[in-house]
C-alpha cells in the first residue's frame, strides 16, 4: 500500500530523513514511535503528499503521493495533532464534509460519538479540545479510507478517552485498511497496534511485528547484580530487563522499555531486532 523508496526531506538545511526506505501494508495498524522533534509529524505529512520529499519517492496505493490526486485524497484521511473545527455541530459537519469520502459511514459516525459521549447538537467550538479530537478521531474512521493516518491522536484525551480509543480503533480495523498511528506517549499504544516502527536519527531503525519482536528478546525483571541482559531499568524488584530469547519463550512486549533502549542508541538490540530468522 506504502511505499517509501530512498526518501529524503527536510527544513531549510536541516535534514530529517536521509534516503528512508519503508514497506506498509494493508491489515495493519503500525504505530510511529520518536523522540519529540524526530520527524514523526513530517513522515506522515510527507505519506500524505502535503509536503514534497527532496528525493526519492513516496507511492501510495499505486499513487505518487505528491501528485494529490482526487482518487488518492478520496482514499486518505490524516488525523492532525492541532485541529481546527468550524463552528458548526458535528452532524452538520458530517453533512457538508463526509461526501468527499465515497465510503462514509454516517450511522458509524454518530454511533462511535455517542460511544465517546460526545454530544451531537453542539457547535464544535463550544467542545473542549479533547472532544473536538474525538470527533475528528470519529469522523476519520467513518470515512472508511483505506488509509488512516493519526499523528498524536490520544493528546488531550484523559484515561478513560484512551481505552475508548483503543477500543475503537481495534474494531475499526480490516484487511483492507492501513492504520499509522504516531506519538511520543509509548503506553498509549499497548494492545493496540501490532507493528512498531521507530524514527531515530533519521532512519528507521525498526520496523517489527510485536510477534517478531517477542521471537526474538524476552521482556522480564531479573535481579539487581545480574549482567545477562542487553538493555535494563532499575525497578523496585531489581532490573527491568531486556534479554536474547534462547528457549523460545514468549513474552509480551514492553514498548515504553523497548523505545527507550533503541533511543539509546543500544546497537546490539537493533541488530538482533533487525537480523532475518530467530536468533
Amino acid at each position: 500500500m506504502i511505499e517509501l523508496s530512498q526518501l529524503t526531506f527536510g527544513y531549510g538545511k536541516q535534514k530529517l530523513f536521509d534516503n528512508l526506505t519503508l514497506s506498509l501494508k494493508p491489515g495493519h495498524i503500525y504505530g510511529l514511535l520518536g523522540m519529540n522533534g524526530a520527524g514523526k509529524s513530517t513522515l506522515l505529512k510527507n505519506i500524505a503528499g502535503l509536503v514534497f520529499p527532496w528525493s526519492g519517492t513516496c507511492i501510495v496505493n499505486g499513487v505518487n503521493a505528491d501528485k494529490r490526486l482526487p482518487s488518492f485524497l478520496q482514499e486518505l484521511f490524516f488525523v492532525p495533532e492541532e485541529i481546527y473545527l468550524p463552528s458548526v455541530n458535528a452532524k452538520q459537519f458530517a453533512e457538508s464534509t463526509g461526501h468527499f469520502y465515497p465510503n462514509f459511514d454516517f450511522g458509524q459516525f454518530i454511533n462511535i460519538l455517542t460511544e465517546f459521549d460526545v454530544p451531537i447538537d453542539k457547535l464544535l467550538t463550544k467542545l473542549s479540545f479533547g472532544q473536538q479530537k474525538k470527533v475528528i478521531i470519529a469522523f476519520g474512521l467513518s470515512t472508511n479510507t483505506s488509509l488512516l493516518i493519526m499523528d498524536e491522536p490520544t493528546n488531550g484525551l484523559d484515561i478513560p478517552s484512551k481505552a475508548q480509543f483503543r477500543k475503537i480503533i481495534a474494531s475499526a480495523l480490516t484487511e483492507d485498511r492501513c492504520v499509522i498511528i504516531s506519538t511520543h506517549q509509548v503506553r498509549d499504544l499497548d494492545n493496540l497496534i501490532d507493528t512498531v516502527l521507530v524514527l531515530h536519527n533519521r532512519q528507521i531503525v525498526l520496523a517489527s511485528s510485536l510477534d517478531e519482536i517477542a521471537d526474538k528478546v524476552n521482556f522480564s525483571s531479573i535481579s539487581i547484580d545480574s549482567t545477562d541482559h542487553i538493555y535494563a531499568e532499575e525497578n523496585i524488584s531489581g532490573l527491568h530487563a531486556i534479554t536474547k530469547n534462547t528457549n523460545g519463550s514468549y513474552t509480551k512486549v514492553d514498548m515504553e522499555l523497548l523505545f527507550n533502549a533503541i533511543i539509546s542508541n543500544n546497537t546490539q538490540l537493533i541488530e538482533i531486532l533487525n537480523k532475518p530468522g530467530h536468533e
